[in-house]
C-alpha cells in the first residue's frame, strides 16, 4: 500500500466529509492520533467563492486565487463519496471554456455571452444575474492531519459569514477511511460535501447539519 502525501495527487481519492457546530472531541481525536505531517498544513487558510446551481449537485466549481476549478462526481462506495477533477481554469477566461465546459456543467441554461473573454467580475456578475446560479464567499480555516493513512482536517468555515465546522478523513483506500471514521467517532454522522452544506446554510436545502449544538 503506497503511503499517501499530504498536498501530492494520488490516484482518485474517497472522502468522508460532515458539517456541524461543534467537533471539538473529533478535533482532540485527530491531533492525538496523528502521525507528524508537514508543517505547511498544520494551519492554512484560504478565501474562496463557490459557483452555486440549483440543478446540478454533481459538479463542484469554485475560484481561488484567479484560478476556477471544477470536480465532478463519480461514485459512491460504502456511504463514501469520490470526485475526480473536471477542469481548471485561470481568468481571465474565454467565452469559448466558458460556453463549453464551465455552463454545461452547472446544468442551466446558458447566458449570452457577447466579450471574448471574462475577468472574474464579469464572470461573477454573469452568475449574480442567473435565476439558478449564485456565489458564495466561503474562508476556511484548517488543520491538517493523518491518520490511518488517510488525511484528515478540522476547519473552521464561515459560508457567506455564517460560522460552520467540518472534519473529514479521504485516501485511496476505503478501509483506511471507514476505521478512522470509527476511530474518532465520526461515523455517528452523515456524509456532507461542500455543495450539499453551502446549499442547506443558504437555504436552498431545508435540512440541518450533522450537528446544530448552539450556545447560550
Amino acid at each position: 500500500m503506497s503511503q499517501l502525501e499530504i498536498g501530492k495527487q494520488s490516484k482518485p481519492r474517497f472522502e468522508f466529509r460532515t458539517f456541524g457546530q461543534n467537533f471539538d472531541d473529533i478535533h482532540a481525536l485527530l491531533s492525538r492520533l496523528s502521525m507528524p505531517v508537514p508543517e505547511k498544513v498544520w494551519e492554512r487558510t484560504s478565501k474562496e467563492i463557490y459557483i452555486l446551481s440549483k440543478t446540478n449537485d454533481i459538479n463542484n466549481t469554485k475560484i481561488r486565487n484567479g484560478k476556477m476549478d471544477i470536480k465532478t462526481f463519480v461514485q459512491e462506495k460504502e456511504g463514501l463519496e469520490q470526485w475526480n477533477p473536471l477542469m481548471k481554469g485561470e481568468f481571465p477566461i474565454s467565452k469559448k471554456v466558458l460556453e463549453e465546459e464551465v455552463f454545461p456543467a452547472f446544468k442551466v441554461e446558458m447566458p449570452k455571452l457577447e466579450k471574448e473573454n471574462y475577468t472574474t467580475e464579469e464572470f461573477l456578475s454573469i452568475i449574480e444575474a442567473h435565476k439558478d446560479l449564485a456565489a458564495v464567499r466561503v474562508a476556511k480555516l484548517r488543520f491538517g492531519y493523518m491518520v490511518n493513512n488517510t488525511i484528515c482536517e478540522y476547519a473552521e468555515v464561515l459560508i457567506n459569514g455564517a460560522r460552520v465546522c467540518s472534519v473529514n478523513s479521504e485516501s485511496t483506500e476505503i478501509e483506511d477511511i471507514l476505521k478512522t471514521m470509527k476511530d474518532t467517532g465520526m461515523e455517528e454522522y452523515e456524509n456532507i460535501n461542500y455543495l450539499q452544506a453551502i446549499k442547506r446554510v443558504i437555504g436552498w436545502i431545508e435540512k440541518p447539519l450533522a450537528n446544530e449544538e448552539f450556545y447560550f
